[in-house]
């Protein structure tokens, strides 16, 4: 890490659980059925993606 670096902006951290909480909300929607047009790979994949973007958000704070 470079000593350059300051905190992170808030944005980031909302950014970070917005995307966490949000993949988390995808898949339980999709579980018990509550997305337009019931149950699906895609909101599945949809769910994932976004939690993995809030992981890869989470490498970048500091």
């Amino acid at each position: 890490m470079s000593a350059g670096h300051g905190p992170s902006p808030m944005w980031m951290t909302v950014l970070l659980f917005g995307l966490l909480g949000l993949g988390i909300l995808i898949i339980f929607f999709n579980y018990v059925g509550w997305m337009p047009g019931g149950t699906s790979n895609g909101f599945l994949l949809l769910g994932l993606g976004s939690i993995l973007g809030g992981i890869v958000t989470a490498t970048q704070y500091h």
